[in-house]
């Protein structure tokens, strides 16, 4: 079974709501408290286990070994024991001396065979544990693709990067960690058990100090985790403060902002550096607390352990055996009681990651989907009624019939639902009434990939990614060669600027392209989308951004984008829209008027207004735009 798939699959079976135990804060999606310690919660291990069972054969394998690593471990006091036994005995014969060598050649086997099961265990569980959280990533990624939009409006990106590299990091630890604990839970119980079989008297006294050391443990427990949640706090506030810095950078420049800021930044990172300081405190203080009792232990030991010698109680083989055994036996003490703490960690980061995998598929794809022909589809809006949120409708019974190959434009107020009716050709959300048709199919029975294949965008700030203008160019068709991209490019416009550039079409470009003009992004996005060749075009306010000289070029790139497809224009510039076969005025999400650009001006109603201004896309005014 393919974890990631079973998770991807079923995580919408788990209702999400906004008022279980994750709550509901500022309308999060995704709204944990970020509180880094959990108690244990078998439902999040039972889930946990469904990706580890892929690998359960190589999960017992490493357990094997770990198991082997700690009788190993046990074992070779033992043979110090009998090596200094031999050693002190006071005998000459043959039979003594090939005794010594036994038991020599007994303990380096074993100092070998540690060194070999050391190594394998390690391997072998970090092996375990990179491949579930692999697979745990992917299925993440997955899922995330496929969630609807709606969900993901309503939720930060911190907290879902928090998820996808923090908590899954926490998780990690705890597997690579855990199962090299179950060696050390072997190890102490192996301890035991040896040091009362070689005399239970002195067993009992070395085990005297565990008392102790469980009420320092409870005794800590608390104070650790205020220390531990603090310390997140103020380096959640550090990072917040860091990306607000840098990212409004060019405004606290153009403010003079740099001084005050600098001094706010101080107090923030000093708070900081107070509460990493405690928290380092209540991380490191449990282990001279144990190094304090082991120091107890080994003295209790030697003072009785040194009397038996004398009696003639017990060997001095056993006395130096036991002494290791003391010296080993709060290690796996120590071990055990931090992992209680990753325990935590992992439990609270378990319950963030399933979050993510229990937010509900809302826009499924049926299982009999259409698939869109190749031709130039219609489109029909037929009593469409829709909202973001329940009870605040954006578009409001809507009807419009787009005709194949026809080019329509969407002007308005801000606010008035324009770009609402583009994503619901998308499919990005589903209508609460009525239908949207394209080639009178309605778009919840048409398969996505078919949606996604016919449909091409270009945004008002296109989303260049890291990586040349030729990985660009092909994001949407991978298999297209260069002389295809280098054709589109020049349809467009484009070809030109990319030429004159240091490396032309492999010039490597920075973040979201910003080392490129946002004009030369946009015939990027032109070029990008004609590639494609999409059978209907939207363009969502694609020249809101630029300047004159190059809307020229935008304007021919336009020409060529739209000749034979169906095309939707969000303008910003009235000019742009002009030849539009079909113009829609949109007012509070109904359509108050349409026709092309000399009938609406006959008309002399709202898109008359906005001629005058010159904008398509404005605040409405308090007053009536009628009066």
């Amino acid at each position: 079974m393919n974890p990631s798939s079973s998770f991807s699959s079923s995580a919408s079976s788990v209702p999400f709501s906004g008022g279980s135990r994750f709550g509901d804060r500022n309308q999060d999606a995704l709204a944990l408290d970020d509180d880094i310690f959990a108690r244990f919660d078998s439902k999040i291990f039972r889930r946990l286990w469904q990706f580890v069972q892929p690998y359960r054969r190589n999960l017992w394998l490493s357990l094997l070994a770990v198991a082997a690593y700690a009788l190993v471990q046990v074992s070779i006091p033992i043979a110090i024991r009998f090596v200094v036994d031999a050693a002190v005995a006071d005998s000459t014969d043959l039979a003594h001396q090939i005794s010594l060598n036994a038991a020599v050649l007994i303990f380096v086997g074993l100092i070998a065979l540690n060194f070999v099961l050391n190594w394998t265990q390690e391997w072998m569980a970090a092996r375990v544990a990179q491949r579930v959280i692999f697979d745990l990533r992917r299925a993440m990624f997955l899922h995330l693709q496929q969630v609807s939009l709606s969900l993901l409006d309503q939720t930060q990106v911190g907290r879902l990067m928090s998820r996808l590299q923090g908590d899954v990091n926490a998780l990690q630890e705890f597997m690579e960690s855990s199962i090299s604990s179950l060696g050390d839970l072997f190890l102490l119980v192996g301890i035991v058990t040896v040091l009362m079989w070689m005399d239970w008297q002195m067993g009992l006294l070395t085990l005297a100090v565990l008392p102790a050391l469980v009420l320092i443990r409870l005794l800590w427990l608390p104070w650790a985790k205020q220390q531990f949640r603090r310390a997140r706090e103020a380096s959640s506030a550090v990072n917040s403060a860091l990306a607000e810095n840098i990212n409004g950078i060019r405004t606290v420049q153009e403010s003079q902002r740099e001084s005050l800021n600098f001094d706010r930044y101080r107090g923030i990172a000093e708070a900081n550096r107070a509460a990493q300081t405690r928290s380092s405190l209540a991380s490191q203080i449990m282990v001279p607390s144990v190094d304090i009792l082991t120091g107890i232990a080994l003295g209790v030991v030697v003072m009785a352990g040194g009397l038996a010698v004398m009696d003639g109680r017990i060997a001095v083989g056993v006395m130096v055996a036991y002494l290791f055994y003391v010296q080993r036996f709060f290690d796996p003490i120590r071990t055990l009681s931090m992992q209680y703490t990753v325990l935590q960690r992992a439990m609270a980061a378990g319950y963030r990651i399933f979050e993510v995998l229990d937010l509900p598929l809302t826009l499924r794809e049926k299982e009999n989907a259409i698939s869109l022909p190749s031709t130039t589809p219609a489109i029909e809006f037929r009593e469409v009624t829709f909202g973001y949120k329940p009870a605040t409708a954006v578009l409001k019974n809507i009807n419009v019939i787009i005709e194949p190959g026809q080019t329509i434009a969407l002007v308005g107020p801000t606010g008035s639902g324009k770009t609402s009716v583009t994503t619901l050709i998308q499919r990005f959300y589903d209508v609460w009434q009525g239908q949207v048709l394209i080639n009178g199919e309605d778009v919840r029975d048409l398969s996505l990939a078919s949606l996604g294949k016919t449909i091409g965008v270009v945004l008002q700030e296109p989303f260049l990614f890291s990586g040349s203008i030729l990985d660009n160019l092909r994001y949407g068709k991978p298999e297209a060669s260069d002389a295809e991209i280098i054709a589109a490019a020049k349809a467009v416009s484009a070809h030109d600027f990319i030429e004159k550039l240091p490396d032309g079409y492999h010039t490597l470009l920075g973040q979201r392209g910003r080392n490129i003009s946002i004009g030369q992004r946009q015939l990027l996005s032109f070029a990008r989308t004609l590639l494609v060749d999409p059978k209907i075009l939207i363009l969502d306010e694609a020249t809101a951004n630029i300047d004159s000289f190059t809307e020229q070029a935008i304007q021919r790139a336009l020409k060529v984008l739209c000749a034979g497809r169906t095309s939707i224009i969000i303008a910003h510039r009235l000019a742009t829209i002009r030849d539009a076969d079909n113009i829609l005025v949109l007012r509070a999400g109904e359509v108050i008027e349409q026709g092309n650009h000399q009938q609406l001006l006959a008309i002399q109603g709202l898109y008359y207004q906005l001629n005058i201004t010159g904008q398509s896309s404005f605040e409405e005014p308090v007053t009536s735009l009628s009066t």
